[in-house]
């Protein structure tokens, strides 16, 4: 089957949605099937995946991430892209990520006379309002909030990647059940997995290329983690606050702050609280070194303040076998279940006090990571999602014959 995957995104990028739309398409390939996917300009380009890039917009060439404006310019370029992708490839299945993603696809199958599918990752009114990029209480939410909905309306399938998802579709959007197929974020626990203390020791020590030079962390300190966009919705200022306080008390930990982009102003910002010395920035992870960089922690955190888009990361917490500690919210409550650690949302003082009581009890926080190890196994598999995925182009497929002749003969009648 050929699959054209829209994705309204600097694809590939190392965080969030996009390790979400790639680990779809190697485990769909992976069924045998062939998967284009369609893509904003910058990003980087990956072995075996077919990717086709639209023209940058000419007065903004070096735009990559976040809500803004110029997003409107690249939609219109990425629109045009699809149509001309979806003439040449000539798909089986249109499979739309993100909203503007279902959009772009939905006229795609309708000229073409497609399914579509919508891999479905949050609310667009509600991300932009947390990012800051719309006012709740603005002229353009209700127009943008509609917009949402009809977008929402369109396709045969809706994608959702957290289980709290499907009744928020269902109460919010009014989108029938029967349309939505829980597809969860997963992770390859092979390739994500603990690490022997040799191995952690031996890369605390090495050199990197990347911002800083080495970690230089001593072997018995443990060492906090996060990995993720440093941005504010994301709460990187409220983890460096939690860590300004344990430090501040006397903790005998390292924080590793691990993404992009905006290193340079959270450096700055640990050095004026005069803890940068024990707070590395290492600046951006190629996807494919995250898991040896997540192994030089002890713990790791999710504070990411959002209450409707995912948190991919956490699962490569849990296949890591570290405890996670999370500022509570849906997407967190369905990764990490009974065995998280959690702080209200936004709660800095709660935040530092999980990560405390991980410190000082690092035998009970060990076997809270295998805990979550196990868990991550038993449920979020990429492969049990690409089946899922499978048996859903496969109706639509099957669906789409049938209707053809029915078609065909009310043609023949007219």
């Amino acid at each position: 089957m050929k699959i054209l995957m829209v994705a309204p995104t600097s694809f590939f990028g190392d965080y969030g949605c996009h390790v979400r739309i790639l680990e779809e398409t190697l485990a769909l390939q992976k069924l045998g099937h062939r998967v284009r996917i369609v893509t904003y300009p910058r990003g980087r380009d990956l072995p075996d995946v077919d990717i086709e890039r639209t023209m940058p917009i000419p007065w903004r060439v070096n735009y990559e991430v976040g809500s803004s404006r110029h997003k409107l310019g690249l939609d219109v370029l990425l629109t045009s892209r699809v149509l001309r992708a979806a003439r040449r490839f000539h798909p089986d299945i249109i499979h739309g990520h993100l909203h503007e993603g279902a959009l772009m696809g939905w006229l795609a199958a309708k000229i073409f006379r497609k399914p579509l599918v919508f891999d479905f990752q949050g609310s667009l009114t509600g991300e932009m309002v947390d990012h800051h990029f719309l006012n709740p209480r603005g002229i353009f939410y209700k127009p943008l909030r509609a917009l949402e909905a009809w977008i929402d309306r369109q396709p045969s399938y809706i994608f959702t990647s957290a289980a709290y998802q499907r009744q928020l579709l269902v109460d919010a959007y009014g989108i029938p059940p029967k349309k939505i197929l829980h597809i969860p974020d997963a992770v390859n626990p092979d390739w994500f997995r603990p690490w022997s203390d040799d191995e952690r020791a031996e890369f605390r020590a090495k050199k990197f290329q990347l911002k800083c030079e080495t970690l230089g962390i001593p072997a018995e300190r443990p060492v906090v983690v996060y990995l993720g966009l440093l941005a504010a919705y994301q709460g990187v200022g409220h983890l460096l606050q939690a860590a300004h306080q344990l430090l501040q008390r006397g903790a005998d930990a390292h924080f590793v702050i691990m993404g992009y982009p905006g290193a340079d102003a959270y450096i700055q910002r640990a050095r004026e609280m005069g803890i940068a010395a024990r707070v590395a920035f290492p600046g951006r992870i190629p996807y494919q070194d995250i898991a040896q960089w997540l192994a030089v922690g002890d713990i790791a955190v999710a504070p990411k303040l959002s209450q409707s888009e995912g948190n991919g990361k956490i699962l490569n917490y849990m296949a890591s076998g570290l405890p996670v500690v999370a500022f509570d919210n849906p997407v967190a409550r369905d990764y990490l279940g009974a065995d998280g650690v959690y702080a209200p949302s936004g709660d800095t003082d709660a935040l530092a006090r999980g990560i405390a009581a991980l410190l000082a009890d690092p035998v009970a926080a060990k076997a809270l990571g295998k805990q979550l190890r196990a868990r991550a196994i038993e449920k979020f598999s990429w492969d049990a999602s690409a089946r899922k995925i499978e048996t859903a182009y496969d109706t639509l497929r099957d669906r789409q014959k049938h209707s053809a002749p029915e078609r065909n003969a009310y043609a023949r009648e007219k």
